[in-house]
């Protein structure tokens, strides 16, 4: 089997002989990734061997195509089976349409900034459809096309450009951080909250604030976390913005400070918020399932393993399967139990693994998964062990050169 993945030009799987045996006896079943390349191996169908998949490919193929996780050209989504999306090749045609309307008023008019607002909301609707490695070229390539437009247009025309360059210099931030490059977030969601204070959106200078929380607490940095959160606060529209704000900005640094009255009294007010409150999709939207897994992991932060490990099944629960939004809920699941049930800590996180290819993994997946393996790591667990395996041998997402894996 690992010379199917060779052949594709991808590094083997962490396959182990107990896998395997599960795979045969029926006890456990493999990823869609798997079924494929067992498939392969094999030189049979799916349904010969027992492995049906879920319409990756026509049942009328003799044989599955090639993976090319990785390749620009042939990204394809688990999402996209599950419903409508866009598609991988509809991804650049966004930015090509920006292009030909720069090219039709390149000194900036008002279809260009719709068009732009259109991109925006086409890329925050479809984040997670996408691995970050493509969209942060996609989105780039945007917002580059915009700059020209923006130095030439009336000063009406300049405004709107200027806000949805903030936009996307939002979404650059975001992606960034989850490519694990926290230097870069910071320069790119700094740049989006200047924008949106000079355009007057509020609601881009207090999500930028927000993010920018994020990175901080990821480097430990209390003081400048706290100092976003609020800011971000101030300039937040009531209602959903808040609970976003409260949940997803102040509440990991309080926890992390182990000011749990305060934290408390944040989860209290958010959750007040957001049983009115109208969910928004999208990387600037909020749900019910991205609330439950900060609430989740600030339960997780404060040592309430039990608190955590309930409210992250409401995560989970409330998250559609496979998404990275599902991945993260499971994966505080497991840190949640990994004392007390190291075993089915491993299983969950194991089951991470064979349903989010390597490209997909944000780099907050891959911190939960590395928490996960240090907590572990004296486990004898036969589960434990593998997953150590695995994560050994788990792909960076970005290569020594910068490109990505």
């Amino acid at each position: 089997m690992a010379a199917v993945y060779r052949a594709d030009g991808l590094l083997p799987p962490g396959l182990t002989p107990a896998m395997l045996c599960r795979y045969e006896h029926g006890q456990e079943d493999p990823g869609d990734e798997y079924r494929l390349m067992i498939s392969r191996a094999y030189g049979a169908r799916p349904e010969q061997l027992g492995l049906q998949t879920r319409c990756l490919w026509c049942s009328t193929c003799a044989f599955p195509p090639p993976l090319h996780y990785g390749q620009h050209q042939h990204e394809e989504t688990k999402a996209g089976r599950r419903g409508s999306m866009t598609t991988a090749s509809g991804l650049p045609a966004i930015r090509e349409s920006v292009q030909w309307a720069a090219l039709d008023a390149p000194g900036g008019s008002p279809a260009l900034v719709a068009l732009a607002e259109a991109a925006v909301e086409h890329y925050a609707l479809n984040y997670s459809k996408h691995p970050p490695a493509i969209l942060l070229e996609e989105v780039r390539g945007t917002r580059n096309l915009l700059s020209t437009a923006v130095a030439a247009a009336d000063p009406s025309t300049a405004r709107g450009l200027r806000r949805q360059v903030g936009w996307l210099s939002a979404l650059l931030g975001n992606l960034a951080f989850h490519l694990d490059d926290r230097t870069g977030a910071r320069a790119h969601l700094t740049l989006a909250g200047a924008l949106g204070e000079s355009t007057e959106e509020p609601a881009l200078t207090a999500w930028a604030s927000g993010a920018l929380a994020m990175v901080a607490t990821a480097r430990k940095d209390w003081d400048h976390a706290r100092g976003h959160a609020e800011y971000g606060l101030q300039h937040a529209p009531e209602g959903l913005r808040r609970a976003q704000l409260l949940g997803w900005a102040l509440l990991p640094t309080l926890a992390a400070l182990n000011r749990a009255s305060e934290a408390d009294d944040v989860v209290c007010e958010s959750d007040e918020i957001m049983r009115s409150a109208i969910e928004l999709p999208g990387r600037f939207g909020y749900d019910r399932a991205e609330h439950r897994l900060h609430v989740a992991e600030a339960h997780l932060t404060l040592e309430r393993y039990d608190r955590a490990a309930e409210v992250a099944r409401e995560s989970i629960d409330a998250a559609p399967a496979e998404t990275p939004g599902w991945a993260a809920a499971t994966l505080v699941l497991a840190l949640a139990e990994a004392r007390d049930a190291p075993d089915q800590a491993a299983g969950r996180a194991l089951g991470v693994l064979d349903q989010i290819p390597p490209s997909r993994l944000r780099a907050t997946a891959r911190d939960r998964l590395a928490r996960l393996g240090r907590l572990l790591d004296t486990s004898t667990a036969t589960a434990a062990t593998e997953l150590a395996e695995r994560l050994r041998t788990l792909p960076a997402p970005i290569r020594v050169d910068g490109t990505a894996a």
